[in-house]
């Protein structure tokens, strides 16, 4: 706190100091722990109350963890990011927070993150503490690495698919595991090319991997990955075992909205040279949350409303 003239305390540094911890935790980032409720929603549970309030709990304990996962990073990158274009205004990077509350929190994030995946049971420990470690060694230099940097963070999205089917105790799919595994390759790649783009344009090199890295590698790997995506999807979609699953076959219209994310994210990345995290990209860019929406809401008629797809009937 400080003292104004009148010699009142001014709780504004306080407050100031609380949203710049709060910032560090990256709670915005939070998001991608949405994807732990994807297995309830393929499994046809997702108005089940208890599963839901077991799945939620599931998140609140990865977001806690991947919290520590993030201030650990920040603290050991903190001189590359007091270079980077944005990353200098992050809380430990600008001095917002010094380094000794930045352990304290990484700490405190950790035992509470760890503390609900033992009340979730052991299974779910044992896919928290795997995402843990696996994410303490990216922290600690496989991220220098080329290639395995990116198939790191993918992994990370498939242990958040596992964890949501152990959290609420519900099957999961290889092809589910397959599609987000891809995907989460595609949007990694997408980030790198961005930083290989600011290291062009500055001459500062953000990370040590894009040294593996120039534009022909990435783009050839870009065009790869979106086209296995599209066709994996396709066979997903049309695959007897799925169909009869879900009880219908009509699940490849919903292709129409996979190909237009993709096409959008990728004009993000050609065209408009800004395809940056993509949790900004999530948050920001109207066409891909539409598009987003519109097939949540296909595959949920498609789930959830058997008696009413007429056009299933023969």
């Amino acid at each position: 706190m400080s003292i104004s003239q009148s010699g009142q305390e001014h709780p504004i540094p306080a407050l100031r100091k609380v949203r710049a911890i709060i910032d560090l935790m990256r709670p915005k980032h939070w998001i991608k722990n949405l994807f732990l409720f994807i297995p309830l929603f393929f499994a046809g549970q997702i108005f089940n109350v208890n599963k839901i309030f077991e799945t939620i709990l599931g998140l609140i304990a990865f977001s806690f963890i991947a919290s520590s996962i993030y201030v650990i990073n920040d603290i050991r990158d903190i001189e590359a990011d007091r270079i980077h274009p944005e990353k200098r205004s992050r809380p430990l990077a600008s001095g917002k927070v010094n380094l000794r509350d930045g352990k304290i929190l990484s700490l405190a994030c950790l035992m509470i993150g760890f503390l609900l995946s033992y009340l979730l049971g052991i299974k779910f420990l044992f896919v928290t503490s795997l995402y843990f470690f696996l994410n303490l060694g990216y922290s600690f230099g496989l991220k220098n690495i080329s290639i395995l940097d990116i198939l790191i963070l993918s992994a990370g999205f498939v242990l958040r698919i596992k964890a949501g089917g152990v959290s609420a105790d519900v099957p999961i799919s290889s092809w589910l595991n397959i599609m987000v595994f891809l995907l989460a390759i595609f949007m990694a790649i997408g980030k790198r090319r961005d930083d290989l783009l600011i290291k062009e344009e500055t001459s500062l090199e953000m990370r040590h991997s894009i040294r593996g890295y120039n534009l022909e590698f990435l783009n050839v790997c870009l065009a790869l990955v979106s086209a296995v995506i599209v066709v994996a999807y396709l066979m997903y979609t049309v695959s007897p075992e799925v169909n009869i699953h879900f009880g219908t076959y009509r699940l490849y219209y919903t292709t129409l909205f996979v190909l237009a994310g993709l096409m959008r994210y990728l004009q993000l990345i050609f065209v408009e040279n800004n395809s940056g995290s993509p949790t900004k990209v999530l948050y920001r860019d109207r066409f891909i949350q539409i598009t987003l929406l519109l097939w949540l809401i296909s595959f949920y008629f498609l789930i959830y409303f058997k008696d009413l797809r007429f056009f299933d009937r023969p």
